[in-house]
């Protein structure tokens, strides 16, 4: 083989570990992507969701101030609004809810059955809400709450580092989340996991 053939030759092969080259060099992103998205759907795969840990336990309440439901009544009397201020001395079990929330549905009788226990209080933050469809909600299913607050704009939600509705927090009696439930209460995890948290609550002075 002649000069010019070798020559010919080697920027055929030159050319071919280039293209090699280029497309690995595309490559290599994509397979960063594809690797860190299957990373992240593992994680979100794994173990119950409702065990998400909070950075709030722990942590003193958020310092929340919200209006009453208007017309919302129980016992005969106005039920009000939702002040943090009020939590102090008692174990208090706070529940996120709305109305639009098909899982709220399937936890209401829970929630009834919790507010029987006279040694907490029940309470309620109504979240993105129109008040006529919240209170036909109550009306359908029950109304566990001693106290609820309109939470017209999500905000107080996220203050509490709320993930979506249902959610539900147990409050002891130093104003601090003691625990988190994300999703909605069941009778498994009202057994295992929620009721346990309220007792740890009451017994801690």
């Amino acid at each position: 083989m002649g000069r010019s053939g070798e020559l010919m030759k080697r920027g055929v092969v030159e050319k071919d570990v280039h293209a090699r080259l280029g497309r690995m060099l595309v490559l290599i992103p994509l397979l960063a992507f594809l690797g860190l998205g299957a990373l992240f759907v593992l994680r979100l795969g794994v173990g119950d969701p409702s065990r998400i840990p909070s950075a709030l336990i722990g942590h003193a309440a958020p310092r929340t101030d919200l209006p009453p439901l208007p017309g919302l009544e129980r016992d005969g009397k106005l039920v009000p609004g939702l002040d943090t201020a009020e939590f102090a001395g008692q174990v208090t079990v706070l529940n996120v809810w709305a109305s639009w929330c098909v899982p709220c549905r399937d936890e209401a009788a829970l929630l009834m059955m919790l507010a029987a226990d006279r040694r907490l209080r029940v309470v309620g933050m109504n979240y993105k809400d129109q008040p006529e469809n919240a209170r036909r909600f109550l009306g359908r299913y029950g109304n566990p709450f001693a106290a609820n607050g309109i939470d017209a704009t999500g905000r107080a939600a996220i203050e509490w580092g709320v993930y979506g509705v249902p959610e539900t927090f147990v409050i002891s009696r130093d104003v601090r989340i003691a625990y988190k439930l994300i999703g909605p209460v069941t009778p498994d995890n009202l057994q295992t996991a929620l009721k346990p948290a309220i007792e740890r609550a009451l017994a801690n002075p």
